[in-house]
């Protein structure tokens, strides 16, 4: 019976694939209206030497997007996204600590954060992979004696925003050497591994089939350069763990849980084939 799901679920995967239809990415530049006035955001670039040509240029999933849903991250005020960044700076400002620590009392303004999302993940200096939410985590717990945040919450969802909006514009660049390097081989196995009933893999649709529609949606290079990103799917802040949890769950496998050291490498691995794309923070996706 099990076999029969399967050959049924591979077949119907076979015919949705067969029947895909492929666009180029938009031909557009984004140009973001903030406060402070435009940004430009680079939303194409040559691909990494590292990546051994499985790409020639990488491209944001901005560009992957429809008219209107690019014109939302094109101005702040029309972007949903940053009513959550706003929350992000009410928890900075917040004294919450167990002696009335906040963000504010060690780091100042959340400007101080700039440049640290587009480095991110990184390996720390006890050799540990951490994610944007691990180095959140630690201010929460060691700073402030607080039990830490869940990583899909919505004061960790908040304040990624927050923090990815301080580097918007700057340019991913995210190591894989050194003592990433192992972490960097994990990522890249769990990236090339066909999970699920599907048997299908990252790649299968990030690498080999970006650029085609599947039904009505146009397939993006799988890049995180704008997360965390206001998906209109789910009418909510999404940030790439979450992502990566739906995508396992969608080849109908179990999947790693947000913030596993699986989904971690996975993160870094990803990241890194942005490199060279600038960091949108945050960005609006389908």
């Amino acid at each position: 019976m099990r076999s029969h799901i399967k050959t049924l679920a591979t077949t119907a995967l076979c015919l949705a694939l067969s029947g895909m239809a492929y666009a180029d990415p938009a031909e557009d530049a984004l140009d973001i209206e903030t406060e402070a006035g435009s940004m430009s955001i680079v939303t194409s670039a040559p691909a990494a030497a590292h990546l051994d040509g499985a790409l020639t240029t990488v491209y944001s999933g901005w560009l992957f997007r429809d008219p209107d849903t690019r014109d939302m991250e094109r101005d702040d005020f029309d972007n949903p996204a940053m009513v959550y960044v706003d929350l992000g700076l009410d928890k900075w400002n917040e004294p919450m600590g167990k002696n009335g620590e906040s963000c504010a009392s060690c780091h100042n303004g959340p400007e101080s954060m700039k440049g640290l999302r587009a480095t991110t993940p990184r390996v720390s200096a006890d050799g540990k992979l951490q994610i944007m939410e691990d180095l959140i985590n630690g201010c929460v717990t060691e700073r402030m004696g607080l039990e830490a945040w869940g990583l899909t919450s919505g004061d960790m969802k908040n304040m990624l925003a927050l923090i990815a909006v301080q580097s918007r514009g700057e340019v991913v660049n995210v190591a894989i050497d050194g003592p990433a390097a192992e972490f960097y081989a994990k990522g890249k196995e769990i990236y090339y591994t066909r999970y699920g009933q599907l048997e299908m893999s990252c790649a299968n649709c990030h690498e080999d089939n970006a650029g085609n529609y599947i039904r009505a949606d146009h397939l993006s290079q799988g890049q995180v350069s704008g997360f965390p990103v206001y998906r209109l799917k789910d009418a909510a802040l999404v940030t790439a763990q979450q992502r990566f949890v739906g995508c396992v769950r969608d080849t109908r496998a179990e999947t790693f849980k947000a913030g596993s050291e699986e989904f971690k490498a996975l993160e870094l691995y990803v990241a890194s084939r942005g490199n060279g794309l600038g960091i949108e923070g945050v960005g609006v996706r389908h």
